[in-house]
């Protein structure tokens, strides 16, 4: 397979753990980073990333120091310090790895073990196996030296880029944003990793990588750091790639993510399917570096950079995520359409061993059905929000309705953004906010206030919460000691494909599910990847059909556009399922049902609209 940098992928894995809220995947990279396996931690909320650093350091009896918080590039620093605790303790775990001997039980037989059967390193070490005296000897020792970590990566939502309101007044100066002091704190960590951009592009942030010459190459080694960008389609990518090209910034990887099928925030495309996306980028991968190597190189001549061959054979990883469940699926996406890795996120908000969440958030993960887990107006951001009913964030809403003190204390305010009622910005899940909401509606006793005003979670606090709580547990079980836990309420955002995970699994459970190796964690009947995302894309189709007004050209635009890429996704996936053997697990033929629902709901659609909406 084409790799473009041991940085994105290693000699390991074939899948990652994407980022999964502010706190849910914070330590996730020294949980299982030792295995080989890559994760991204958040750098949304600074005050966590040091609260966990805290909690780690007190458990190891490190030394601890907070950042002194008037300092202008706290947030940066704190960053900072928390990544660097990483990239040490992951080393000090791969020290003490790469010592042990290749005997039964050993991490080191593990670590190999894990790999997926394919891995050449892994048919090393079988082979190793059958050797002896000073043949095995020379092997083990050069198999030693091959152990590699997984990456250290770092997500950043280029769109949460608040200037900070001074005491006197004004907003901070530009370059003191908060995205801008993240990826300030992540450039000048000792982590060599991968700066992971999502939610679309930021040019004032992407101008701001040309500050950090860790992300450009020295001579013939790789740059110590590299840029992955979260993208929704093929345009996206090409457009992305030839700005930060421009800045001679070298894509490492296209992490291509569904636009509702996944965890977290909800971004929908327009009309256009999984399927038809990641066969685009298959077709057209060799554009991803033609179309940006004259602009990187022209970017290093400028500066006078060293320009090499390394550097000229440069081509971009392209994985996916959103929605896998099974080897099957896995094997679609990896075999056919040519992704270098699979994004696992959901699933393993159910393995304790990678995610710290508290026990509370995790039992109801597991006991969630379909209908539990839907598309939420919850988020303050006012985009869809992937969440579950009945989570203790949702618990603290109503109670707080009911004692009619609902909205936040807004302990942080990463997502002030509201001027309805202010000229200063404020959350939609404040206290602020939603009182001036409440009394707009008519007050506590309307079905508006209830459904409408009182449901946003304070998400830039309570994402975090569950990693605090199951890390303070973890660290008293670890001392054999019991501590009170402060209870607090705790938002969670997962994907649909949670449904299909009923308990809690070991890593190697969910490493070997992945991989095939043992009978499936998910039932036969569960319903293709696709077949998911295509049915939240029908309700997203009929939600936007009932808000087109006549009268809004704009609006009748929009969805005409949609329904006409929705309709050739759809003629995408009959002609591929036409060619296409299922592989082991995989439900094509239930995804070849939904596709032919699909279709008839479009066709009915144009029978009741008429020729077209825009002609009604």
């Amino acid at each position: 397979m084409p790799i473009s940098s041991q940085l994105t992928y290693p000699r390991t894995h074939r899948f990652h753990i994407p980022v999964m809220g502010s706190g849910h995947s914070i330590d996730t990279p020294i949980r299982v980073g030792r295995w080989g396996i890559s994760s991204v931690v958040s750098l949304v909320d600074d005050f966590v990333c040091e609260q966990v650093h805290k909690l780690y350091c007190e458990r190891k009896g490190i030394p601890f120091q907070a950042v002194d918080h008037l300092d202008p590039k706290a947030r940066a620093i704190r960053i900072r310090k928390y990544l660097d605790f990483l990239a040490d303790e992951l080393e000090l775990q791969m020290v003490a790895l790469r010592a042990q001997d290749f005997s039964e039980g050993s991490d080191k037989t593990r670590y190999f073990s894990m790999l997926p059967d394919s891995s050449p390193l892994k048919i090393r070490w079988k082979a190793m196996r059958n050797l002896q005296g000073e043949a095995r000897q020379a092997e083990e020792v050069a198999l030693t030296a091959l152990i590699e970590p997984g990456a250290i990566d770092a997500n950043i939502m280029t769109k949460l880029d608040r200037r900070p309101v001074l005491k006197d007044g004004s907003l901070s100066d530009a370059r003191l944003s908060d995205a801008k002091l993240a990826l300030e704190g992540f450039a000048t960590s000792k982590v060599r990793g991968n700066m992971v951009f999502s939610a679309g592009i930021n040019p004032t942030l992407y101008g701001t990588i040309e500050e950090f010459a860790d992300f450009y190459r020295e001579g013939d080694g790789e740059a110590k750091k590299g840029v992955i960008i979260k993208v929704s389609d093929f345009r996206s990518a090409m457009t992305q790639g030839r700005f930060l090209a421009k800045k001679g910034v070298e894509i490492r990887e296209f992490r291509i993510e569904s636009g509702l099928n996944c965890g977290g925030h909800a971004f929908a495309s327009d009309g256009e399917l999984l399927g038809p996306i990641v066969d685009e980028f298959r077709r057209e991968r060799p554009r991803l570096r033609d179309e940006f190597i004259k602009s990187v190189r022209s970017y290093y001549e400028k500066k006078g950079l060293a320009w090499s061959e390394a550097a000229e054979a440069h081509e971009p990883a392209i994985t996916v995520q959103g929605g896998i469940g099974n080897w099957g699926e896995n094997r679609r996406l990896l075999e056919e359409f040519g992704m270098d890795s699979v994004g696992w996120g959901s699933p393993f908000l159910l393995v304790p061993e990678a995610t710290p969440i508290d026990d509370t958030t995790r039992g109801i993960l597991a006991a969630a059905r379909r209908e539990d887990l839907y598309l939420s107006p919850a988020s303050p951001l006012g985009v869809p929000f992937n969440n579950v009913r009945g989570s203790t964030a949702q618990q603290e809403l109503r109670r707080k309705f009911a004692e009619r003190k609902a909205g936040s204390a807004c302990p942080k305010g990463f997502l002030v953004s509201n001027t309805e009622f202010t000229e200063k910005p404020i959350c939609t899940a404040s206290r602020q906010y939603t009182e001036k909401k409440i009394a707009q509606v008519g007050g506590y006793d309307t079905e508006a206030a209830r459904d409408q005003v009182a449901v946003k979670e304070c998400i830039c606090h309570q994402l975090g919460n569950g990693a605090l709580e199951f890390i303070r547990k973890e660290t008293a079980t670890l001392r054999g000691e019991t501590i009170e836990l402060r209870k607090l309420p705790v938002s969670i955002c997962p994907g649909p494909n949670i449904a299909w995970f009923d308990r809690c699994y070991t890593l190697q459970e969910m490493v070997d599910h992945i991989y095939g190796r043992i009978p499936s964690l998910v039932p036969e009947d569960r319903p293709h990847m696709f077949s998911t995302e295509l049915g939240m894309y029908l309700d997203h189709f009929e939600a936007l059909r009932a808000d087109a007004h006549p009268e809004n050209p704009k609006q009748l635009e929009a969805f005409e556009r949609f329904k006409t890429n929705l309709a050739a996704s759809l003629s995408w996936y009959r002609e591929w399922l036409g060619g296409c053997v299922a592989f082991p697990g995989e439900n094509l033929s239930e995804l070849a049902d939904a596709v032919e629902e699909a279709e008839l709901k479009i066709f009915a659609s144009r029978e009741a609209d008429g020729v077209g909406a825009l002609e009604r």
